[in-house]
C-alpha cells in the first residue's frame, strides 16, 4: 500500500517526518518497507496485514497517526469546491475541499448536505434507474447515484499527480476520481457509462453457467454460478469487487455516469479473483472486509468530486439497498487484563484514549463487574475478542515495552495424557540419528493425488477429506496438509540442494480431513489427528564417524521406527506387504497394530514422486497415525532375570519362494511351540547365482535356552530337526 506523505499530512496536520513516520508506524505494526522522494513529495510503502483492511487507504492511516500523535481530534479544510457556473472543470489545479474529523470514530466527510456543497442536483435517482439485489447472501449492500450531464476530460494537474505517486495510472477524470476516493476512503467505485446499461437498470446476481464477459483489460472471462456479477437487464457489465466490464466503461462520448458502492462478500471476491486469476485495488480490498458503513459515505465524496472536476447534475438521493443492516458489536473489556497478559503496566485513561481514538466507543449500559464495554466500529473487522482490544492497547503503548516473563497463573500445569510418550519418541529418535523437522500445515493442492492417506475412519473417503482454506495467507498453499510427506520432501530436497545428502528427519504434527466435501464443511471444524513422519536418505553416519559406513536402506528406517514405538512401551508393531500409492511396487508394506489395526505405511518413495524432486538416491519414507497409536494399549513393564544357563544356537538356511515374507516364517515358528524355543533372527537373505528367479535364500538364527538346566545337544538337535522338516512342509521349502 503505498501512501502519499503529502495527502496524509493534509488530513492530519502531521508534524511528523516521512522517516519519523516510517518509525513510528513501524512500531505499531505497519511495517514502512521503503519511503522515496518523489517531485517534492515523500511516498510511504507501507506493508498492511492481512487482517487490517480498514488500514488500506489513507484515512486509515490517518487514524492511526493521530493516535501516535496523541490527538483527540484532527481536522483539515480546505478551499470550498467552487461553483460549476463560475469555474470550468479542470481548471482548478488545488485539491478540492475534504472536510475530515479523525477521532476514532469513522473519518467522516462532513457537510454532506449537497446545499452546503454548492452541489446542484436535480431529480432522484429512481426516476433513471433501478438497483435489484437477487443473491443478498453475497452482496449484502448495494448503493447508486447518477450524475448527468459530465464532460470527459483529462483529470486536473493535482489529481493526476497525486495517483502518479502512489503508483496509478490517470486515465480520465471520472475513472481517476473513483481511484482517488478508493485510495483516500479504502471504499473502491466503479463508474458505469448509463446509456451503455441495458434498460438502465442494475442487477445484482450470480452468473449463468458459460456466460462471459469482456473485463476492462480486455481479456474475455468464462463465468460460473460461483462468481456474482453485475449485470443489467441482458447480461453481465462487470465482475462484482474485482473489475468492471469493457462494454459498460467510461468513455469520451459518456454524458451519464452511474457511481456504484457497495460491499461483497469477500470470501466471493476471492473464489472469484483466485479462479480467474485476477488481482486488483478493489478485490485486495473487498476479499479481506470492506467498510459495510462506508458505503454511503464514499459514494458521496465522489459524486461532489464529478461534480466539481467534471461537471454535471447529480441526483438528490442514492439508491440504498440494505435489506438487513449489520447489527453493532460489543465487546468486553477488561482492563486488568492489559498488564496480566503482556506484562504492561497502562493507566486507565491511557488505554481509554487509545481506544477511543481508535473508533471503539464505550457502551455506558453494558458495564458490569468492573469490566467495560466497547462498540466496534464498523471498519474494524478484525476484532472480536476482549485479547484484539489488549493486542490495540499493547501495540499503541509499544511492544518494545513488554517484558521477556512468563504471565503469572494461578493453577498448577500438568501434562497432556500423550506428552510423556511423545517425548519417549523424540528421544528415541534423536538418539538414532533423526532431527527432528518442523513445516506449515498448508500445503499446495498438487499434492492433492500424490500421497495414500493415514487410515482413519473418521475422515471418510480420501477425497472427502481434503479441506481447503478460503483465505489462504500463501497463495501456493491453500490445502491444509492431509498428511506429512510433502513438508518432508520438501526438506529433503533443501538439504539436498546445500548439498547435504546424508539425512534422516521425523516430524511429529496435526494432519486435517473431513467428513465431508469442501463445499458441504465451509464453517465447521476439519478432524485434526497427530501423525508421525519419518524420511531418509543417504548413508547411515556413526556416532563420531566423518563418513558414512553404509547406505540407508527399508530395514534401517523400519527399525528406527520399531525402537522408538518399543520405547513408549507401545506396540509391537507388525508390518506386511502391501501396494501404497506413493510408494515403490515390491518395496512397500502396511504397519499395524498388535490387534490388526492398519496405521501407516512404510517402503521406498515411488520413482514417479522422487524424479519430480529429481532426487538421485533412493528414499525411504514412513508415516502413521499417531493418535490411533498412542491410543492403543500400552505394554505391561515386565522383569526378567538374567538367564543362568548358556543358550544353544542353531542356523538354518532355507529355499523359499518369493512371496514368502521373514514375519511368515517367525509366526510359524511361534506357531509350533517347540520346548525351551527362545527366540529366532534374520542372518541375512540371497538373491542371484545359482539360485532360481522365483526363489530366495534366507538364513535363520534360532536360539534354545532352558531356565532350569544346560540343554543337551542331542535334545537339541531333535527338537531342531522337527521345527526344520515342519518348514520346509508348511513353505515347501528346500535345505539348502
Amino acid at each position: 500500500m503505498l501512501i502519499s506523505y503529502n495527502w496524509l499530512r493534509e488530513i492530519t496536520g502531521t508534524a511528523l517526518t516521512p522517516l519519523e513516520l516510517r518509525e513510528r508506524l513501524t512500531m505499531v505494526g505497519l511495517a514502512i518497507d521503503a519511503v522515496e522522494e518523489i517531485d517534492g513529495d515523500a511516498v510511504l510503502d507501507v506493508e498492511v496485514p492481512s487482517n487490517r483492511p480498514d488500514c488500506l487507504s489513507h484515512v486509515g492511516i490517518a487514524r492511526e497517526v493521530s493516535v501516535i500523535e496523541k490527538r483527540s481530534e484532527i481536522s483539515k479544510r480546505q478551499p470550498k469546491i467552487q461553483n460549476q457556473d463560475s469555474k470550468a472543470p479542470n481548471q482548478d489545479s488545488k485539491a478540492p475541499n475534504q472536510d475530515f474529523k479523525v477521532q476514532g470514530q469513522d473519518s467522516e466527510i462532513r457537510d454532506q448536505d449537497s446545499k452546503a456543497r454548492n452541489l446542484n442536483t436535480d431529480g432522484k435517482t429512481s426516476d433513471f434507474t433501478s438497483v435489484e439485489i437477487s443473491d443478498p447472501d453475497l452482496c449484502p449492500r448495494y448503493a447508486a447515484r447518477i450524475v448527468r450531464g459530465v464532460k470527459i476530460a483529462p483529470s486536473p494537474d493535482w489529481l493526476a499527480k497525486r495517483l502518479s505517486e502512489i503508483g496509478q495510472r490517470p486515465i480520465n477524470n471520472v475513472a481517476d476520481i473513483t481511484n482517488y476516493v478508493l485510495h483516500e476512503l479504502g471504499q473502491p467505485l466503479h463508474a458505469f457509462d448509463l446509456a451503455k446499461l441495458g434498460e438502465r437498470r442494475i442487477i445484482v446476481r450470480r452468473a449463468r453457467t458459460g456466460e462471459k464477459l469482456k473485463t476492462l483489460d480486455g481479456v474475455d472471462r468464462t463465468l460460473d454460478p460461483e462468481m456474482l456479477v453485475i449485470a443489467d437487464a441482458s447480461k453481465p457489465v462487470a465482475l462484482a469487487g474485482v473489475m468492471g466490464g469493457l462494454d459498460s466503461e467510461i468513455s469520451d462520448s459518456t454524458t451519464d455516469v452511474l457511481i456504484e458502492s457497495a460491499y461483497f462478500n469477500p470470501d466471493s471476491v476471492r473464489r472469484t479473483a483466485r479462479k480467474l486469476g485476477m488481482d486488483t485495488e478493489a478485490s485486495r480490498r473487498f476479499e479481506r472486509g470492506a467498510d459495510c458503513e462506508n458505503v454511503l459515505k464514499a459514494q458521496t465524496r465522489c459524486v461532489e468530486l464529478i461534480c466539481e472536476i467534471a461537471g454535471g447534475i447529480a441526483t438528490e438521493d442514492a439508491i440504498d439497498v440494505y435489506p438487513n443492516p449489520l447489527k453493532p458489536r460489543s465487546v468486553s473489556f477488561r482492563p486488568k487484563k492489559v498488564e496480566s497478559l503482556t506484562s504492561l503496566r497502562v493507566e486507565l485513561t491511557e488505554m481509554m484514549r487509545i481506544l477511543t481514538a481508535l473508533g471503539f466507543l464505550q457502551d455506558q449500559q453494558q458495564q458490569t463487574n468492573g469490566a467495560l464495554s466497547f462498540v466496534v466500529p464498523s471498519w474494524r473487522v478484525d476484532v472480536g475478542l476482549e485479547e484484539d482490544l489488549i493486542e490495540e492497547v499493547a501495540r499503541h503503548t509499544g511492544y518494545d515495552k513488554i517484558a521477556s516473563e512468563l504471565p503469572p497463573s494461578n493453577i498448577a500445569g500438568e501434562y497432556q495424557p500423550a506428552e510423556m510418550k511423545l517425548r519417549e519418541l523424540r528421544r528415541a529418535f534423536r538418539s538414532l540419528g533423526f532431527d527432528e523437522a518442523i513445516n506449515l500445515s498448508f500445503i499446495d493442492v498438487t499434492h492433492d493425488e500424490r500421497f495414500e492417506l493415514l487410515p482413519d475412519k473418521a475422515a471418510g473417503s480420501a477425497k472427502a477429506a481434503l479441506v481447503m482454506l478460503s483465505n489462504p495467507i500463501i497463495e501456493e498453499a491453500a490445502r491444509m496438509r492431509a498428511t506429512l510427506l510433502p513438508g518432508l520432501l520438501e526438506s529433503v530436497r533443501h538439504n539436498l540442494n546445500h548439498g547435504n545428502r546424508d539425512v534422516r528427519l521425523f516430524e511429529i504434527g496435526r494432519v486435517f480431513a473431513s467428513s465431508r466435501s469442501s463445499a458441504e464443511h465451509r464453517g465447521e471444524l476439519p478432524i485434526e489427528h497427530e501423525a508421525l513422519g519419518l524420511i531418509a536418505t543417504g548413508g547411515a553416519i556413526e556416532e563420531g564417524h566423518a563418513e558414512a559406513s553404509r547406505e540407508t536402506d527399508f530395514y534401517e528406517l523400519k527399525g528406527a521406527l520399531e525402537a522408538a514405538i518399543d520405547a513408549t512401551k507401545l506396540g509391537p508393531l507388525g508390518f506386511s506387504r502391501a501396494n501404497i500409492k506413493h510408494l515403490r511396487e515390491g518395496q512397500a508394506a502396511k504397519i499395524t497394530l498388535p490387534n490388526g489395526t492398519a496405521i501407516g505405511s512404510i517402503g521406498r518413495l515411488a520413482e514417479s514422486i522422487a524424479s519430480s524432486y529429481k532426487f538421485r538416491q533412493p528414499v525411504y519414507v514412513a508415516e502413521v497415525n499417531l493418535s490411533t497409536l498412542l491410543d492403543s494399549e500400552q505394554r505391561a513393564i515386565q522383569y526378567t532375570p538374567l538367564p543362568r544357563y548358556p543358550g544353544v544356537v542353531r542356523d538354518v538356511t532355507l529355499l523359499v519362494s518369493r512371496e514368502v515374507h521373514f514375519a511368515e516364517l517367525l509366526e510359524a515358528i511361534d506357531a509350533e511351540k517347540i520346548a525351551n524355543y527362545s527366540r529366532a533372527m534374520l542372518v541375512g537373505t540371497y538373491e542371484g547365482k545359482n539360485i532360481p528367479e522365483d526363489k530366495r535364500s534366507v538364513t535363520l538364527r534360532i536360539e534354545y535356552r532352558s531356565d532350569e538346566r544346560t540343554l543337551r545337544d542331542e535334545e537339541v538337535e531333535e527338537r531342531h530337526r522337527g521345527l526344520i522338516d515342519s518348514l520346509i512342509k508348511k513353505f515347501r521349502a528346500e535345505l539348502h
